[in-house]
């Protein structure tokens, strides 16, 4: 084994012989330090010592990148480990591990939410429910668009939602006071929506401190409502639903829609209890007029079966009757061509054209649901049938979880939709009339079906 002091001279003209693959030149000064050169070429230092009976050889680097003085540096280094008891490779793969998980951590704890929202929109869900909503999944998708781009109607570009200030934001950085600041930039001008989407972040949040990956890098309780009550809303439960003696002017006023099937969905929403995106999703598929009975959409359950009253028949046989050759594609009762969905999607616009006419203060869309529930109450209609038609779930006490079938529900219905009309001064068609008359009483324009 040659034996030279390594000189920057001697380790540039040392060769691999021709006949060899490697050959190796060690240095006099410091044991185990050797340059090995192949016949390929390349030269680096190398370290090669006895360790629990075997020679590791470790290399040091390439000689066109190492000094000679580190090299002999690191040659001391790996044999005071040697002598120390660790084995110098050990100590080298639990640094390149270090290393690893270093840039590992720094590459995680640079996730933005932008990065991770799309994940979430693709695994979240609620507790024990297989899916979002559809209208949730819309919601989710509304609050976090960044806006800028034109208008599908009207001029002037989107504007972002509420939570697109959020998705540059690092996880790790989102805390209670990044929450708050962002909450009471957004609440300047829509507080109320401002708070449900820190209700949905809130979600997020809780989506990712469930998951191995993402939950040291965030504070799962920095949107929790209970710890920000000093700057969301106060909760109040909404109470607006229209009166008896409104119902004349409202059913009026729908008659002078322009948009017949907005003026036919809000009429239904009042004589059926639905949920808005329930009755905006209703297909002709699920309307059957032989059996007299509707297949809805459910909060609750998948579906729900009610049944089909005289008026609601004659509101729906009105529209089949009306539709025009591009309508007749769609699968929709409510169908629109300027929705994305291919159904009505904002009723708001029609509802208040509605109210204005009739002079009626505010009642939001939710508002005609309750509008039912109270008025089935001053009907006589038991509770329970009240809310089955509804899609609430039954009530121990007063129903002992006995739901009625879709015809046994049916003569309550009907009483219901009687009552409601009576006092809208709307002609109550006959049950089994196949040519129902629609007529708005004093002095409201007649139509007929």
């Amino acid at each position: 084994m040659a034996k030279v002091k390594f000189t920057a001279g001697r380790l540039a003209a040392f060769e691999c012989p021709a006949d060899k693959a490697q050959a190796f030149l060690w240095d006099v000064e410091t044991p185990g330090l050797a340059v090995r050169a192949t016949s390929a070429g390349v030269k680096a230092f190398v370290f090669q010592r006895p360790f629990n009976g075997q020679s590791p050889r470790i290399t040091i680097g390439r000689l066109d990148a190492w000094r000679i003085s580190d090299a002999q540096s690191r040659a001391r280094e790996l044999q005071r480990l040697i002598d120390s008891g660790r084995d110098p490779r050990q100590v080298k793969a639990e640094s390149l591990a270090e290393d690893a998980a270093k840039r590992s951590r720094d590459t995680v704890g640079a996730l933005t939410v932008a990065e991770v929202w799309p994940r979430y929109m693709a695994e979240g869900k609620p507790r024990r429910k297989a899916a979002w909503k559809p209208r949730y999944v819309a919601d989710l998708l509304k609050a976090a668009d960044p806006g800028g781009r034109p208008k599908k109607r009207g001029k002037g570009l989107t504007k972002p939602g509420h939570l697109a200030a959020l998705m540059p934001l690092r996880l790790a950085e989102i805390n209670q006071d990044v929450i708050r600041d962002w909450y009471r930039s957004e609440a300047r001008t829509a507080p109320i929506q401002a708070a449900r989407a820190v209700a949905m972040f809130s979600g997020f949040l809780g989506w990712c401190s469930t998951k191995k990956d993402l939950r040291d890098l965030v504070d799962r309780n920095a949107a929790r409502a209970s710890d920000l009550g000093d700057v969301l809303p106060g909760v109040s439960r909404r109470r607006d639903a229209l009166e008896v003696d409104q119902l004349e002017g409202w059913f009026a006023g729908t008659e002078k829609l322009r948009n017949r099937v907005a003026a036919a969905y809000l009429q239904v929403l009042v004589l059926t209890g639905a949920r808005r995106e329930e009755l905006a999703s209703l297909a002709w598929a699920n309307v059957d007029f032989r059996w007299k009975k509707l297949t809805i959409a459910d909060k609750v359950d998948a579906t729900r079966v009610i049944p089909l009253t005289p008026y609601v028949a004659a509101l729906l046989r009105r529209l089949q009757d009306q539709r025009s050759t591009d309508e007749l594609r769609n699968p929709f009762v409510f169908a629109s061509n300027v929705s994305d969905s291919r159904h009505i999607a904002e009723p708001r616009g029609p509802h208040a054209e509605v109210l204005a006419d009739a002079g009626i203060p505010h009642v939001s869309i939710h508002g005609l649901r309750r509008t039912f529930s109270l008025l089935g109450e001053a009907a006589g209609a038991p509770a329970g049938a009240i809310a089955q038609v509804m899609g609430h779930k039954p009530s121990a006490v007063a129903e002992g979880y006995r739901p009625r079938s879709t015809d046994a529900l049916r003569p309550f219905l009907l009483q219901i939709e009687r009552f409601i009309l009576e006092k809208a001064k709307v002609d109550v068609p006959e049950e089994d009339s196949s040519a129902l008359a629609l007529r708005i009483v004093a002095g409201a324009t007649k139509s007929s079906t």
